[in-house]
Parts: C-alpha cells; structure tokens; sequence
C-alpha cells in the first residue's frame, strides 16, 4: 500500500520464510518491523520499500549460466567465394534456440513461420559476456574446414564444395531476467539450476553440442542481487556486450565536444584495453524474415555516469554491469 505524502510503499509478508529463502532478494529496504501474529502463529514481516523498486521485489529473478563447446558456428546469412562465415558473439535468436532446446520447445516447422520457441522466449531480456581467458579482445579463435556436399538433389551440375569458418572452443557466460510469473520462465529457472535439459542443445550445429557445466562437473548457474541501475551509480565496468545506441550529430557541433558528448566510456588506455564492435542479429524483421540487427560493443573501459543506456543492471557482489535486451 502506498504511504501518503512520501515516495515509499508498505507491504506486509506473512511468511517469512518465504523471504528468507530467496537468494536474491532485490529490494532496497527502507525499515523493516517484526511482529507476532496470534491467531496465525507466525512471525510477520512488514517492509517500507521505495516505490520506483517495488515493481522488482516479487517475481524477478536475474541468473546466469555458462555456455561452451568445442566448436560453434553462428551462420551469418551471407556469404563469398563458397566460404560461410560466422558471427563471433553468440546472439539473441540463437541463445533463444538453446533456451527452447533445454525447456522443450518445438524449432522450425514450417516455411515462413517462426519456431515456437522465438515466439513464447523473444521477450526474454538476454545479456552475454564472453568469457575470460576464451577470447582474445573479444574475438574467438577460428578455423575454416572444408568439405563436399554430395547429396544429389543439391548438386545437379556436380558435388557442391564448401568451407565453414567457425569457432574454435567458444565460451559465453548467459544472463537471463527471468519472470517466476511465467511458467516458461520458471522450468527454465529448474532446468538451468538442476542441469536438465528435454533436448540437446548445441551452438549453431547439432554436432556442436554445448554445455554449462564446469571443468569440475559442477553447475555454473548462479542467482544475484541486483539493482536497476540510475543515473547516479558508480563508474563500473559492462562485462555483456552493450547494444550501441545510434547517435545523431547535430548540425553545428563541435568537433572537440563530439567525443565527450558521444562516448560511453572513460578512456584510460592500457596494455589491456581493447574495444570489440559487432553488428549482430536480435530478432527477426516479419516482413522480410530476415534478421533484424542491431550494432554491439564489448570493452573493458569503465562506463561512464549519465550514459543513457537502457536495460542496465548492477550486480553489487560482482561491483560491475550487465545489459540486457
């Protein structure tokens, strides 16, 4: 209930165990007030929260899991000279595929009809970090393989020769703003945790199984605090590819502003840093049934305050950001 003349919100939890068992409770709290209920016989707990945070304090949850494989290939839809390339990043149709993959849900029926795994997860706001140690400044390993498709009905004139250029053992680290309201949402929250899956999924190609276990067998899925992040926080780091916003000069600007005006980081230069652009597929156009995309940035620069950015969330246990879209 909202308490007059203030911005905060009151609500009262009447198990609070309920609260106390969620790992990743993502509120700020103002005051906190414990009371015994007779008639119930138990413990209520009544929290004075600020009112723009009320609407994360119940069904969302922010999780992550890791990706990876021995190889990947990410088709990008064109190609020259017989070789077919791959996009570097793991994206957004693509994780959606893996999702539904784990959760059960149907691919590719139909021509002209989108699978039924985009159309129940495309709302799902995704981020991916690639991982340390994998990449070098963003870019994986690859090499090109080639091979002759010898299937009749696709050479009429003579066996088709081709090359895939593809990733040499990618990793990605996954992070998912689930909503628990959601049954999808939900058995993905399982499946990841319990690390289940009804079908195999794999990266770009079914013989490039991937995984999210560790090179101990262990679990990689992890739960976190987290906070929608304002305008006032902290100088941090993005450790997910940053959807780049597109910028439009004025007329008349100065040349020596366009920098300061238009750069989303500190620039302190170091033997480390590195700034990785890609442009990379995060849905689909439904009137053409191409992909529709959109530009990317990873870097290790630290963000600056006031960026404008969307979809931003602070981890405080990892002191960086996320993105997600």
């Amino acid at each position: 209930m909202p308490i007059e003349n203030s911005d905060l919100y009151m609500f009262i939890v009447r198990d609070v165990s309920a609260i106390l068992n969620r790992s990743a409770f993502a509120i700020s709290i103002a005051k906190i007030k414990l009371f015994y209920d007779e008639e119930d016989t138990k413990i209520i707990m009544c929290f004075i929260v600020k009112k723009f945070e009320l609407n994360m304090a119940n069904n969302k949850k922010l999780v992550s899991f890791d990706l990876r494989g021995d190889f990947a290939f990410f088709k990008k839809p064109d190609y020259n000279d017989g070789v077919l390339f791959s996009y570097n990043m793991l994206h957004k149709p693509a994780l959606l595929g893996i999702l539904g993959a784990i959760i059960g849900l149907k691919g590719y029926e139909r021509n002209g009809e989108l699978p039924e795994y985009y159309l129940r997860l495309k709302d799902l706001p995704i981020g991916v970090e690639p991982l340390k140690k994998s990449h070098d400044r963003g870019s994986f390993q690859k090499t090109t393989v080639e091979y002759i498709n010898t299937i009749g009905y696709a050479n009429t004139d003579g066996n088709l020769l081709l090359g895939e250029c593809m990733l040499i053992k990618p990793a990605y680290r996954c992070y998912l703003l689930l909503d628990m309201s959601c049954e999808d949402h939900e058995r993905l929250f399982e499946n990841l945790r319990d690390g289940k899956a009804e079908y195999i999924p794999y990266l770009g190609k079914n013989e490039f199984q991937a995984w999210w276990l560790d090179d101990y067998g262990e679990s990689t899925f992890q739960e976190y605090v987290f906070e929608v992040a304002q305008a006032n926080f902290g100088k941090y780091q993005v450790v997910t590819l940053i959807n780049k916003p597109k910028v439009c000069i004025p007329d008349g600007a100065e040349e020596q502003n366009l920098g300061n005006n238009f750069n989303l980081f500190e620039i302190v230069f170091t033997f480390e840093s590195y700034t990785y652009f890609e442009t990379l597929p995060v849905g689909f156009n439904l009137v053409l049934f191409q992909y529709e995309l959109r530009d990317f940035v990873l870097s290790n620069f630290i963000l600056k305050s006031g960026n404008g950015l969307d979809g931003l969330y602070f981890l405080p246990d990892k002191k960086c950001y996320v993105q997600l879209h």
